[in-house]
């Protein structure tokens, strides 16, 4: 899927957010004649429930020159390795424990699959066919996020909130152990990263459950590159660094 279809498409469920927000107040204007649905599930300590949604995965690049050779200083420099994002899919569970009215601690374990293309710029030495300047990274990922929530106040029926927090995530695909490289068509990173989350969304509350669409940006702290054996490997060894960042959109149900 082409990268700015995949970007139209998140835009799409923003403004689907939005939309609701709206169209929420507009249909209830006074909180006094509107009957709230599932009105104590708030007061619950501890509560579970499931998630699945969309993601979009990508790679910030730190690099040691450019691509005609010169090195980057203070920013400065062409790399042009393209990133192609893939929509890709995630699923999980939900725990939540309730500390105040408006705070709570969440524990969203699951399952997420991406994959993200490099396509090398033409001035790459050492790159010949087609194959060589295009690297498939498919990821699958065991993410596990620690996150607050902060919620405002309720309206009628739904909530806004803000969320965010830390996690670590467990790449299934990385390679890492691999002994083949680049020269074998193997892309190779690091197995688990740790990353930090910030995030919002809506609860909406129905009559038998409460459904929450959330966006939230995923960010790593971990260089992830594992280099080449080749020293001047033209995949490799003009990377410094590799970091991923990350769009998630879930649908959760509680």
């Amino acid at each position: 899927m082409p990268q700015n279809l995949n970007l139209k498409l998140l835009l799409f469920i923003i403004i689907l957010l939005l939309v609701g927000i709206k169209s929420s107040y507009a249909q209830y204007p006074t909180v006094r004649e509107r009957i709230q649905n599932l009105q104590d599930f708030d007061e619950k300590f501890l509560h579970y429930g499931y998630f699945f949604g969309l993601n979009e995965f990508g790679y910030k690049i730190q690099y040691v020159r450019d691509y005609s050779g010169s090195p980057i200083l203070k920013g400065r420099g062409l790399p042009d390795i393209e990133i192609v994002k893939n929509l890709g899919f995630n699923v999980g569970l939900i725990g939540d424990m309730r500390i105040n009215k408006f705070l709570n601690l969440r524990f969203e374990p699951g399952l997420y699959y991406s994959q993200r293309d490099f396509i090398y710029p033409t001035a790459t030495p050492g790159l010949v066919t087609d194959q060589d300047y295009l690297r498939e990274i498919k990821s699958t990922y065991i993410h596990l996020p620690f996150l607050v929530k902060f919620s405002s106040e309720r309206v009628n029926n739904f909530r806004p909130f803000l969320v965010g927090g830390i996690s670590t995530s467990f790449n299934l695909s990385s390679n890492a152990k691999n002994k083949d490289d680049n020269s074998n068509n193997i892309f190779r990173v690091i197995k688990q990263t740790y990353n930090y989350e910030i995030g919002f969304g809506i609860d909406f509350y129905l009559p038998y459950f409460k459904f929450s669409p959330s966006i939230r940006g995923v960010f790593s702290i971990d260089n992830e590159i594992i280099q080449d054996n080749d020293p001047i490997s033209p995949w490799t060894s003009n990377i410094d660094r590799l970091f991923t960042q990350g769009l998630i959109v879930n649908f959760t149900f509680e």
